[in-house]
């Protein structure tokens, strides 16, 4: 292990950053088995778990949590940012040597964190949990599937469907990630860009234990789209491209009906396939209007400079 992925003197050897919302019932028995797994490895640990403005008790379970055991770290959104944006948070607030990444519906199982952190010590910067067999429904994983396959085609990226965020990454690694302040934010994608030493590993995928999953197929949808938006310009190539092609095409179909006319006499069909051809034009010219409008958007809520979260209350003090 190298001196740039370790921080020397570091109290906190392994943070554990997990976004909250909607899963107040599991954050016990998630405490529990954190602290059963970090303790093979080492006592100097943190959980940091950051409450996405959850509508059930999230927030005063995490107190009490804190209360208990000063190495649990509570961070309170003042209202609901986004899953990824909750995980920018606790990666600001991080202070391990290893940083793992996981969501708190013990989907991710605690356990496997020690795979994780045994194949980081063979010298990766980034290591990745691979989902072999998935315990999602069969529409999450049609979705999911779906979602990368988009997010794949249009960002030129291969990002595999059963691999989400429950990863373990130095603190090299953090470092980078925490100057990719994007309004749009995506952790995999992020992760992905900075690079780095990284491997993906099998782990063991369990059911969910309370509730349903907050990301709806509109969600998903909308997800895709402001990670293709922040990450690529290829729809806006294709456009050009497609809008070449569309010439061409109307240029020689413009050429066969001159031939056709003054060879054969045939005249040119009239009122339909004008009004099918500026109806067809119209729409592909409001189409990329409004992917011309999503780049704009973007382009102006960057402008703005506005603050990825805001946190309302904390379980400890900021400067520690």
């Amino acid at each position: 292990m190298t001196s740039e992925t370790m921080i020397l003197n570091n109290p906190i050897h392994i943070s554990i950053v997990t976004p909250v919302y909607g899963c107040s019932t599991c954050l016990d028995k998630l405490y529990e088995r954190l602290v059963a797994t970090l303790t093979q490895i080492t006592e100097d640990f943190e959980i940091i778990m950051v409450n996405d403005s959850s509508p059930d008790t999230a927030w005063k379970i995490i107190k009490e949590l804190a209360e208990k055991d000063n190495r649990v770290k509570g961070i309170n959104f003042s209202r609901n940012f986004g899953q990824h944006r909750a995980i920018t948070a606790g990666l600001d607030y991080a202070k391990g040597d290893w940083v793992v990444v996981m969501d708190c519906d013990l989907q991710d199982q605690p356990e496997e964190i020690l795979k994780l952190y045994d194949k980081a010590l063979e010298g990766f910067d980034v290591v990745f949990g691979k989902r072999h067999q998935r315990k999602d429904s069969f529409f999450k994983q049609l979705g999911s599937s779906l979602f990368y396959k988009i997010l794949d085609y249009f960002t030129d990226s291969k990002i595999d469907n059963s691999i989400a965020n429950f990863s373990i990454v130095s603190a090299n690694v953090v470092r980078k990630l925490k100057e990719l302040r994007e309004q749009n934010r995506l952790y995999p994608l992020f992760v992905n860009w900075v690079g780095f030493k990284r491997i993906d590993i099998n782990i063991e995928h369990a059911r969910r234990e309370e509730g349903k999953s907050s990301y709806t197929l509109s969600k998903l949808i909308n997800l895709a789209i402001d990670g293709i938006v922040s990450q690529s310009n290829k729809p806006l190539r294709l456009s050009i491209k497609f809008g070449f092609i569309l010439s061409a095409l109307s240029l020689l179909y413009t050429m066969f009906l001159m031939v056709r006319y003054l060879l054969q006499g045939t005249p040119v069909e009239g009122w339909t396939s004008v009004m099918v051809s500026i109806y067809f034009i119209g729409g592909l010219l409001f189409a990329n209007m409004g992917m011309l409008g999503l780049y704009i958007g973007k382009i102006f809520d960057e402008t703005k400079g506005r603050p990825l979260y805001i946190v309302e209350e904390t379980t400890f003090d900021k400067e520690d």
